[in-house]
């Protein structure tokens, strides 16, 4: 029997690949929060890559929509190991709000672009933000062992608490409004918290 056909997603793209598709994201993050149906052509042009590139990576807005998505919760959650290797599980968490403040601002103005893909009759969903909460989880169960931030805290609890960030109008001066907002969370995580 011979072997099985490999997909050609399952090989490992070459690393010009990989910095073009990467460069794409970031450029389709920037544009497709501007406005919702920018056209593929102008991210293609702004990101330095052909159109044979561009479609190879994203055939289609949907593909493209739903990876920028991905793409930025991926970096979200890929923060909270990297700062807890490097800090003390307190500010670990605190700088990752950050992190998170920024992809709920991203994603505010993605939102029309993410609504206009997934809302259509039989299109595909939006994907579940399992990375994300799995990150909380971490930085919230670091916290907890040194005692940083009262016992008991879920991650349920946690996206409740700071539920009020995708309240924030993602405009001119959110970042001071955002600032102040995740200093106040992060007042009530430490409230009780054993090691104060």
């Amino acid at each position: 029997m011979p072997p099985p056909k490999r997909d050609k997603t399952d090989a490992p793209l070459r690393s010009d690949a990989q910095r073009n598709r990467e460069r794409i994201l970031r450029v389709a993050t920037e544009e497709l929060t501007r406005c919702a149906n920018v056209p593929l052509s102008a991210i293609a042009k702004k990101a330095g890559v052909g159109q044979g590139t561009f479609y190879r990576n994203f055939p289609h807005r949907e593909a493209l929509v739903l990876e920028v998505y991905r793409y930025e919760m991926r970096q979200v959650a890929d923060a909270a190991p990297e700062l807890l290797a490097t800090r003390e599980p307190e500010r670990a968490l605190r700088e990752w709000l950050d992190h998170l403040a920024r992809f709920a601002m991203t994603k505010a103005g993605l939102a029309d672009a993410i609504r206009m893909v997934t809302s259509a009759p039989g299109g595909p969903a939006k994907p579940e933000p399992a990375p994300v909460t799995e990150a909380a989880e971490l930085l919230l169960r670091a916290n907890e062992e040194a005692g940083t931030i009262r016992p008991g805290v879920s991650s349920d609890d946690f996206f409740l608490v700071i539920g009020g960030l995708w309240l924030i109008d993602s405009g001119e001066d959110w970042q001071s409004r955002v600032t102040r907002f995740l200093d106040f969370v992060m007042d009530g995580l430490r409230a009780g918290a054993p090691g104060r």
